[in-house]
């Protein structure tokens, strides 16, 4: 199956630049080109996008209106969502996570890494990269300015739904481990892993690994380290 890719970016150049190096690959193609974050959406409609590659900052609507936008839609609930940031530590970053984004990945990446990233967030998981998971996002969603009046108090009561082993799953996975690697911390199987990661997201309400990320650390069942 090819993934369909539209690029959200208000540098043409760059957009040609990624346009090429996605229709390169045989198994994704670039259904169409935005230039703001209004424009996006309704090609992510039109022409039944698999992933967006979105940039953050545009004039008009921007990326992260965009996302809500997309994600908010039933009808779009297939759809990832990958930001792309000029600068990894950025705490738009974080509100993109909060808004239903995927992952996201800095501007400057290689061209395999911006491939690998299309497969993975069309496959359903979480980009994010190691800085990320146990830096920026702890530090925003944990210690950053008006986290507290951000954070949801019914996702912590939502916890208790979660099984001893689910709670397991959760702290791994917020630390930014694949299911390859939780099975072999936990000594269960991956395809147990899984199950209990597919089923802690039905339970919380989750749309992928990353919004399970997002809610362990609101919902202060993972701490940040103070290094």
């Amino acid at each position: 199956m090819t993934i369909r890719v539209v690029l959200a970016d208000d540098q043409a150049l760059l957009r040609s630049a990624f346009r090429v190096l996605v229709d390169s690959e045989p198994d994704m193609e670039v259904v169409g080109e935005a230039s703001d974050g209004a424009e996006a959406v309704r090609l992510t409609r039109d022409e039944r996008a698999d992933v967006v590659l979105m940039d953050i900052r545009m004039p008009g609507t921007d990326g992260l209106a965009a996302t809500r936008l997309i994600t908010a839609d039933p009808g779009l609930a297939h759809v990832r969502v990958v930001m792309l940031t000029t600068f990894e530590v950025d705490e738009y970053v974080v509100q993109s996570l909060r808004a239903g984004a995927s992952g996201f990945l800095g501007k400057g990446a290689e061209p395999e890494e911006l491939l690998n990233a299309v497969r993975i967030a069309a496959g359903g998981e979480a980009l994010l990269s190691p800085a990320a998971t146990k830096g920026l996002i702890a530090k925003f969603l944990a210690q950053g300015p008006g986290a507290d009046d951000e954070r949801d108090p019914a996702r912590g009561e939502r916890l208790a739904a979660l099984t001893g082993r689910e709670r397991e799953v959760l702290v791994q996975v917020a630390g930014g481990h694949s299911n390859d690697e939780i099975a072999e911390r936990l000594e269960v199987s991956p395809l147990t892993v899984k199950t209990h990661v597919n089923r802690a997201m039905a339970k919380l309400g989750a749309r992928d690994r990353a919004q399970l990320v997002v809610i362990a650390y609101e919902s202060g069942l993972v701490r940040p380290r103070v290094d």
